[in-house]
């Protein structure tokens, strides 16, 4: 009888697992071929299918607003290249939102045989057996996981809120603060809670063109506008 094999899904701090693979364009060896690069890869259901068309073409249209933030993106499903190769023509065919002749030009996976989509708990078999959910994957320069968002088949995903977690991240490991809730760029960030009682009370009687208190769990460093 043979032995069904289990994944475990990789966690958020957890080494991205790695893969290689034949894509769109071209084999890509992961994590090496992305060193010093944010991730974002994400799962997509099927080819030739509504929701996924909408959301690559959002993705592809966003492309270089990614890549302004150091990003690359990375797609996959369980479909073959030619599948791949056939939608990703049609798509340049397709207007919707005011998008048009939109050409995807990161790579998507081939993963017939599910080994990138296990190794990353794609497959959902609550969801499908066949079908990969729509899962992102924040990954950052360490090739760390940072983020992980999954959605049902039937609900497309928040493309200003992808792009929104990767300046958060940004932000927090540049300047070692935290983001409130909503958090956008330029709105002022929380800074680490204070670890004794005398900074707590420096902090509360304090009076500083920089930062602020709420109480002294919570307080804010002022952007500069």
């Amino acid at each position: 009888m043979e032995q069904e094999t289990y994944y475990r899904m990789p966690l958020i701090g957890d080494n991205a697992p790695s893969f290689k693979a034949t894509t769109t364009q071209g084999e890509i060896n992961f994590p090496e071929d992305y060193a010093g690069k944010w991730v974002i890869l994400f799962s997509h259901p099927a080819d030739f299918t509504p929701v996924c068309t909408t959301e690559f073409m959002t993705f592809a249209s966003m492309l270089d607003e990614f890549k302004a933030l150091n990003t690359e993106l990375i797609g996959l499903s369980v479909d073959s290249l030619y599948a791949h190769i056939a939608w990703l023509r049609k798509i340049q065919e397709l207007e919707y939102k005011g998008m048009k002749n939109v050409e995807v030009t990161f790579p998507l996976i081939e993963d017939i045989k599910m080994e990138v989509a296990n190794k990353f708990g794609m497959i959902q078999p609550g969801q499908s057996t066949t079908q990969a959910v729509r899962a992102v994957f924040v990954i950052d320069p360490e090739a760390k996981i940072r983020t992980i968002l999954y959605y049902p088949l039937s609900t497309g995903r928040n493309f200003d809120e992808i792009k929104r977690i990767i300046l958060a991240l940004q932000k927090a490991d540049s300047d070692g603060v935290a983001t409130p809730a909503d958090w956008r760029p330029g709105d002022d960030v929380i800074v680490p809670t204070a670890g004794s009682c005398g900074v707590a009370k420096e902090r509360m009687e304090s009076d500083s063109e920089e930062t602020y208190c709420l109480d002294w769990f919570m307080c804010f460093k002022r952007e500069k506008k």
